[in-house]
């Protein structure tokens, strides 16, 4: 070939030729004549194996979800996991999967990789919530669990999380050691003839297991019969476990959203299957209203994520932010304990850095302690195995509507926390008052926090170029204010470095290296940068805060707030 092909085409043709399969060759040659930006993002770099799995569009491809990209990472997860047990007789991972095109298929094809390598294999009979996968893991003693899911990704995405024998998913050095075999698997190591002896199929007695794991986290039965509640699935996996779970906490008029109750991973019903998207919730708030609901529930594909809608102080349904769910639960799960006198004063609870911290502000009201981590559950995962000896940990959350509720599952879970939120509508409501007005107490007795997110979209390699180089702005030419208040400090949690503007000191942040920025303004106001880790997309979190006097001032200090965020918008100019 001309050696002015570019690269990516050269890459390409390989994959017309075998080792690679009939179908995968035939899908790449119609690639390859087509051209443009398809066929170079299909193959200008390899999928990346992240610290968590991989998560993108499923098609032929280097950096594409098929069927060599998941051999690749499975056949070096086998490879690892042989190398960290040695003297273990029967190594065994259990596998889970969602709705998604081809979940199930490539659920089937990493069995057969692992059971090839001489690996046990639990595999789900059917789809799944992913927050079961990280149960069954320490249920079934396995060394490692993997779920096929691509969590609230459009319907052209999959994606393969990795979770290890604690049910968390994969941190240092587990994740780097996957990662450094995976970027050495040729297609001639992937072993895929899979050992059916070696396939276990699971079902119903890890279900019951898992949901009277979610039952021991109920606090109260207060009001249980008079609270109405709508549930959607959102065509996705937690309808496999919702309804069960709020039947068996005494929930008895639960309304289910029918249409949105199929598993379908082309998500017929939604523009996205993202419970922060407000259209996601708009069917099940509709049957709410024509029912008279006190709560609308909803859930993601993979049942790891939840958003809640309930009544305002004028009847109308209102959707949560996940900042506003967290720091209600934390509040909730405190107020509790505290009552059952569960709180001996070794307690703790968990949120990411770029989640209110009004979290924080209760937990210290309470003598709880609060441990910050990076973005992502597997951190505060890392934070449960940490103190495992010598704290318990209560809950934790971040604001992209993940909460977890005692450490049966060592990852979000939808499920565990519609039972506490719901138990929380429910007692509010035997009391006179409702979630919302729970909420605007919370905030007078605590403080007004109010959150602002912006996401930007920037796909492809000039995408991926573009986000580097906001970043690289951002760290070189830092902002010396936002929204008319002085920026005070500044963390680049990448270096580790924490600065002190106003006296020009450097202290290291006690978190691992993360390509994001935060800046601390004079105040009380924080700004956080953040490229996702699974998206080409990067987020600009904005948090800041008031003070509520009376609750009945609640919109127009609102609105005040909402006004310093939009100030620090346009100094970002975003």
């Amino acid at each position: 070939m001309n050696q002015t092909t570019p690269s990516y085409i050269q890459i390409a043709e390989k994959w017309t030729k075998k080792p690679f399969d009939t179908e995968t060759q035939i899908a790449t040659k119609a690639l390859i004549e087509k051209g443009g930006d398809d066929l170079e993002d299909a193959f200008y770099k390899s999928m990346e194996f992240g610290t968590g799995g991989m998560r993108g569009i499923m098609g032929v491809g280097t950096n594409r979800i098929n069927k060599y990209t998941l051999g690749g990472a499975t056949q070096a997860l086998s490879d690892y996991l042989k190398k960290s047990f040695p003297s273990k007789e029967q190594i065994s991972v259990a596998i889970g999967f969602d709705c998604r095109i081809n979940s199930d298929v490539f659920s089937k094809l990493v069995a057969d990789v692992l059971s090839a390598n001489g690996i046990k294999v639990y595999l789900f009979e059917s789809l799944r919530p992913t927050p079961e996968l990280s149960f069954t893991i320490r249920h079934l003693n396995c060394q490692a669990g993997i779920v096929l899911t691509a969590s609230h990704n459009p319907k052209e995405y999959n994606g393969y999380k990795v979770y290890w024998e604690d049910g968390a998913q994969l941190v240092p050095p587990h994740d780097k050691g996957v990662i450094e075999l995976a970027s050495n698997i040729q297609i001639e190591d992937i072993q895929f003839e899979g050992n059916n002896n070696l396939i276990e199929i699971i079902g119903k007695e890890v279900d019951e297991a898992f949901i009277n794991g979610v039952m021991n986290q109920s606090l109260t039965n207060e009001g249980k019969d008079d609270l109405k509640i709508v549930f959607t699935a959102l065509h996705g996996t937690s309808i496999m476990g919702m309804p069960q779970a709020l039947a068996k906490a005494g929930f008895t008029d639960v309304s289910i959203v029918e249409e949105q109750a199929v598993p379908d991973g082309t998500f017929p019903t939604v523009i996205s299957p993202n419970p922060e998207e407000p259209e996601a919730l708009s069917m099940a708030i509709d049957q709410a209203n024509e029912l008279g609901a006190d709560l609308v529930i909803g859930t993601d594909p993979d049942a790891d994520r939840i958003g809640i809608a309930v009544r305002n102080n004028k009847g109308e349904m209102q959707i949560m932010n996940g900042n506003q769910t967290a720091s209600m639960m934390t509040w909730f799960l405190l107020k509790e304990w505290k009552k059952q006198g569960k709180l001996k004063g070794k307690e703790f609870i968990c949120q990411t850095i770029v989640t209110t911290n009004l979290m924080k502000d209760i937990g210290d009201a309470y003598g709880v302690d609060t441990e910050i981590t990076l973005t992502g559950f597997k951190w505060i995962a890392e934070a449960i195995r940490k103190n495992e000896e010598t704290k318990t940990y209560i809950g934790g959350g971040e604001e992209s509507f993940g909460y977890m509720v005692g450490d049966f599952v060592r990852d979000k879970d939808s499920i565990s926390s519609a039972v506490i939120v719901a138990e929380m509508a429910a007692q509010a409501k035997a009391n006179g008052s409702s979630f919302y007005r729970q909420l605007l107490e919370m905030y007078k007795e605590f403080g007004l926090y109010h959150e602002g997110l912006v996401s930007i979209v920037k796909g492809g390699k000039s995408g991926s170029e573009e986000i580097a180089k906001m970043m690289t702005n951002l760290r070189s030419n830092p902002p010396k204010s936002l929204g008319g208040s002085t920026v005070v400090a500044m963390d680049d949690v990448k270096s580790g470095e924490a600065k002190d503007l106003r006296n020009n000191s450097t202290t290291t942040l006690d978190l691992p290296s993360s390509n994001v920025l935060q800046f601390y303004l004079e105040n009380g106001g924080k700004v956080t940068a953040r490229p996702s880790g699974t998206e080409p997309k990067i987020k600009f979190y904005f948090s800041v805060k008031g003070q509520l006097n009376d609750v009945t001032d609640y919109d127009q200090e609102l609105s005040a707030l909402n006004q310093q965020i939009e100030a620090i918008k346009a100094d970002l100019n975003i």
